[in-house]
């Protein structure tokens, strides 16, 4: 993955069966960001290379077909070799959907690839770092999911060497897993939840980081598995603990020198920001709450972006349409560096294929209606009332996955990214997700009502 291997099929082919590989697997995903795939034995490499496996997108979630529509099949990207670390007889490829020999309008990849393209046609390479933040539990003795230490209890978890330390098999492999595949892991720790991690790595273009974390999803959770523990991607799994988000780390770089575009050391406002990314800001803001759809995209994502709620005190969740500098209470915070944006709304369950390809595209109408998003607040946003904060025009994010897919589908932003075919698919799909949850008796109405009435 990342320029590894030869793009070369023989070459590569080769490379792979002297590393002791195998299987090929074609992979893609589906409206969750979730891997699926199909097996090849690898002396069927140049077959599958030149999409050979076919797959029913029928019989999966938000691949919009009907049963008797042509199969999708999948074109391997050879940039994205990557031999499993836990399991090298098998290598996984990355692969765009094609039907009938063109490329498959709603196929998740080739969506962020459309939007690459508008930014390369600007002169611009969209770069993405993630912080990827995720939960490692046990199944207690009780049947309910708990830390795998049993010292992991404190009320202010964050930061914890000693949970750290008890953790340690699994995390050393996780990230030993990481450097051998070459995404220079440069910081990990126990985050604010008890059970809760994140790893920190460096930043490459959005298409490959899509690929990484896509792949990096698989891999936690297959090495959690051997170790006898379970991985959870979840947004928010314990009311009382922070949520796991996958902060956007953003920042366009000039097509011909590679120089980052949104560094500006002057800048008046002291965010050290060009003016290129305050416009790239202001698009974004300008569609937070369609996009927000996309980057917190389930039920739970609404009960990790409230102001407060953990035992350790505020989320640190955005909750406001708003940038700032280093203040992590704004949606959008430039970190003290400069040169990037960062945005906090995103959480680990999304789809980065989909969610980067809304957030670029919002950002490049930005740049290209020159728009302005106003001075940063550098203060404590959850600490206004709601009248300070209309009085300051600043709208909160959607409060439910329902609110947000009305925005999403009243914004024209949806269909311009994804296409007319997958942007009314992911309206649907999330709709019938928002009422199949708000028609559901949870045990909280039982225990509320039941004996109550």
């Amino acid at each position: 993955m990342g320029g590894l291997f030869s793009s070369d099929l023989q070459e590569l082919k080769l490379a792979l069966k002297e590393k002791g590989v195998k299987y090929a697997i074609a992979s893609f995903v589906d409206i969750h960001g979730m891997c699926k795939a199909k097996m090849v034995p690898l002396t069927h490499f140049e077959q599958m290379m030149q999409g050979s496996e076919l797959f029913t997108g029928a019989a999966l979630d938000g691949v919009p077909q009907e049963i008797n529509d042509e199969e999708v099949a999948t074109m391997p990207d050879p940039a994205s070799a990557t031999v499993l670390p836990w399991n090298s007889e098998m290598a996984w490829f990355a692969s765009d959907l094609y039907v009938g020999g063109k490329p498959f309008e709603a196929c998740c990849r080739s969506i962020l690839k459309n939007a690459l393209k508008q930014a390369a046609d600007m002169g611009f390479q969209f770069n993405l770092g993630i912080e990827t933040e995720f939960f490692i539990l046990k199944e207690g003795e009780d049947g309910k999911a708990a830390p795998v230490s049993d010292r992991d209890i404190l009320a202010k978890p964050c930061y914890d060497l000693q949970g750290l330390l008890d953790n340690y098999a699994w995390v050393d492999e996780i990230v030993q897993a990481m450097n051998h595949l070459g995404w220079d892991v440069y910081s990990f720790d126990h985050e604010d939840g008890n059970g809760q991690f994140e790893t920190d790595f460096t930043y490459c273009d959005a298409l490959t980081m899509a690929d990484r974390l896509t792949f990096f999803r698989l891999m936690v959770k297959e090495i959690a598995r051997k170790h006898g523990y379970f991985a959870s991607f979840m947004p928010k799994p314990f009311a009382d603990r922070t949520g796991s988000g996958a902060h956007y780390n953003m920042s366009l770089a000039d097509l011909k020198t590679g120089q980052n575009v949104f560094v500006n050391e002057s800048d008046p406002r002291g965010c050290k920001l060009s003016t290129l990314g305050y416009q790239f800001i202001a698009g974004i803001l300008k569609h937070a709450p369609a996009i927000c759809a996309v980057i917190a995209p389930t039920v739970n994502s609404y009960k990790r972006l409230v102001a407060q709620g953990s035992m350790s005190g505020f989320t640190w969740a955005p909750v406001y349409i708003c940038y700032g500098n280093n203040n992590r209470t704004n949606m959008l915070r430039i970190p003290l560096a400069g040169g990037r944006v960062e945005c906090r709304a995103a959480d680990i369950s999304s789809n980065l294929y989909l969610g980067a390809a809304m957030i670029l595209t919002a950002g490049l109408e930005g740049i290209r209606e020159g728009l302005d998003p106003g001075e940063p607040h550098a203060e404590n946003m959850y600490k206004y009332s709601k009248a300070e904060l209309k009085t300051m025009g600043i709208q909160t994010l959607p409060r439910t996955l329902g609110d947000a897919i009305e925005s999403f589908a009243a914004d024209p932003l949806g269909e311009q990214v994804m296409g007319s075919l997958m942007y009314q698919t992911y309206i649907d799909f999330k709709s019938q997700e928002w009422q199949e949850y708000h028609t559901h008796v949870s045990d909280w109405e039982i225990q509320r009502y039941l004996k109550f009435f």
